[in-house]
């Protein structure tokens, strides 16, 4: 079927499927509520049926499983004996990833079709590469946090290849919107996974660096906190010794403007270790009012003023407050590690 809006010929007219004695679907003599199917996809699974249970793999076999598609993407047994069929025909796969993309056009997010299109690639191997990551880039045009595509991606660059303009890539999406935390998501997997990065330790200080602007120009966006958090996994060692951390924080806190995420991040140094500087204790000092009478603790200051900031996660930072001894001593035992 070309378009939606050709003419379809019942199978029963067509010549070519004369031979074939479709396959009424069984509900058993007494169907409790019946699926009021169109005659069309009625007659189309009639003969799929009788198909499949001939294990026919021809051309006709192929064209009748592009029109079930068609009526009922998310049929996964019509997918499978596609592929069956693709197989035993050794059909070009460059035209299977066109039909995939035309059904993407309409239908983004299904299941299915993902699997599918991952099968196929998978068959042309690293060939593909370039056309799936333009696939994904299409799909991200119109939704840029699709999961199945940003899934689809990673599979690819992992088994695929393709990783040279990746990063280069994530610098664009962010620089369209700073906010894209899918895109954040993505520029943590390169740095992770890239082959010729070297890991998180040989790109620290550089993605820092890139960091601390993107959170400088929006405070107020989660998203470059979490990933300045993310650049010391596994190494908190460095987390509270790079100063560069502690100084976005009081810039931030200083600003006394969308300041929830750089207490946050505080936060997470107290407890690992950090004796913070005059200024960061001046700076929280500010932020508490003078009728509040507060725990000493800095840690659990910070838990108090959060709690005040962040309403909607009040019962966490309560529970953050109260959890503060475990997570001092787990601190100090991982810093006694690295």
């Amino acid at each position: 079927m070309d378009s939606d809006e050709d003419e379809r010929i019942p199978l029963r007219q067509r010549p070519e499927w004369s031979d074939i004695t479709p396959v009424p679907q069984d509900d058993g003599p007494n169907p409790v509520v019946p699926i009021a199917y169109s005659e069309e996809f009625a007659e189309i699974m009639d003969y799929f049926r009788a198909v499949y249970l001939a294990d026919e793999r021809s051309h006709r076999a192929l064209q009748l499983t592009s029109e079930a598609i068609h009526f009922n993407a998310g049929n996964y047994t019509v997918w499978q004996f596609r592929r069956v069929v693709l197989e035993t025909l050794n059909a070009d796969l460059h035209d299977e990833l066109e039909f995939v993309e035309h059904l993407a056009s309409k239908n983004s997010k299904n299941y299915q079709l993902w699997h599918h299109r991952r099968w196929v690639a998978e068959k042309l191997g690293s060939e593909a590469a370039g056309r799936e990551l333009e696939f994904t880039k299409n799909i991200f045009l119109n939704d840029a946090k699709n999961y199945h595509a940003w899934s689809h991606r990673q599979w690819v660059l992992q088994n695929l290849g393709g990783w040279e303009d990746e990063l280069a890539y994530c610098d664009k999406l962010l620089e369209d919107d700073i906010f894209n935390n899918s895109a954040w998501n993505q520029r943590y997997f390169v740095i992770t996974r890239h082959p010729g990065l070297g890991g998180i330790e040989g790109i620290r200080d550089s993605e820092v660096n890139y960091t601390i602007k993107a959170i400088i120009t929006k405070p107020e966006n989660e998203s470059p906190w979490r990933y300045l958090r993310g650049l010391y996994r596994n190494n908190m060692k460095a987390f509270i010794t790079d100063s560069k951390v502690s100084t976005v924080c009081l810039k931030v806190l200083t600003s006394k403007v969308n300041c929830v995420f750089a207490l946050s991040l505080f936060l997470d140094l107290l407890v690992h270790g950090f004796e913070p500087t005059q200024d960061l204790r001046i700076a929280l000092e500010s932020l508490i009012p003078e009728s509040n009478n507060f725990d000493s603790g800095v840690a659990a200051r910070v838990c108090s003023v959060l709690e005040m900031m962040d309403p909607m996660r009040v019962n966490y930072w309560r529970w953050r407050k109260s959890s503060l001894s475990s997570h001092v001593e787990e601190g100090v035992k991982n810093l006694s590690v690295h």
